[in-house]
């Protein structure tokens, strides 16, 4: 089972923290979020990893060797020279991540008491084009799902801006989930992308080709989800890993 880690980001918000260390690398609890993540999903599975660099790239090199890949069969997608944004680096990373298989994408920056395998397996039995993790948690930006749990828009409630490539479209008329930065996807991804180059956007991605192909919701009872992109919620995952001490 194939996963991909995305952990070429700058990490803006957790400066300074991130002003010389990779934000992979930054801790919680004393363990990098980059450790975290691997280890739960090498408990879901996953014994292939592709791992995406960017920011401080060759300390995350230098960490993994040191940790001896964690027993796992792990890759690096180079992305040193230009980050290429979400999209994008799944595009860059496609020799590594094509085959008969879907495969898991995991922001190295999200904390959550989600069974990957079990994701993972609704995903082979419905097969959309990709599966999407999703919650009611409050945010200001929602991806709009149909009844069918079918992706069809995008809405910011704080600008009024939405997107959708469906005509006369409503957002009235859709449910509204937040998108918690995991998501499982079919290798048939890459035929998608064939006209898609350089950085971009895998949430665009996804508007573009959503009413021609099945990006289904996959909405989790009591999710418990934490995304540690700013300092407070630094903090506040630290005391999320000690509630959830069965994150792995």
């Amino acid at each position: 089972m194939k996963a991909m880690i995305f952990a070429a980001g700058v990490g803006t918000r957790l400066k300074p923290l991130t002003d010389n260390t990779p934000k992979a690398l930054i801790p919680v609890n004393g363990t990098p979020m980059l450790e975290h993540i691997l280890l739960k999903l090498k408990q879901a599975g996953f014994n292939e990893i592709i791992i995406n660099i960017h920011h401080f790239g060759e300390q995350i090199i230098e960490f993994l060797q040191a940790k001896e890949n964690f027993g796992m069969n792990i890759h690096l997608s180079d992305e040193r020279n230009y980050l290429l944004d979400t999209g994008g680096g799944i595009k860059n990373a496609a020799k590594l991540l094509e085959g008969n298989e879907p495969f898991l994408v995991h922001n190295v920056d999200i904390l959550s008491n989600v069974d990957l395998r079990a994701m993972y397996e609704r995903h082979q039995e419905t097969n959309p084009l990709t599966t999407l993790l999703v919650s009611e948690r409050q945010t200001s930006r929602y991806l709009l799902f149909n009844q069918e749990r079918r992706l069809c828009g995008w809405r910011n409630h704080d600008t009024g801006e939405v997107k959708s490539y469906y005509p006369n479209f409503d957002p009235e008329q859709y449910n509204e989930y937040a998108f918690g930065g995991i998501h499982v996807i079919s290798p048939a991804i890459f035929e998608w992308m064939e006209e898609w180059t350089g950085k971009f956007s895998i949430i665009n991605f996804y508007l573009s080709v959503c009413a021609k192909t099945n990006i289904q919701a996959y909405p989790v009872e009591n999710l418990d989800l934490i995304d540690i992109g700013k300092p407070d919620t630094l903090a506040k995952a630290e005391e999320w890993l000690k509630k959830n001490n069965n994150f792995i």
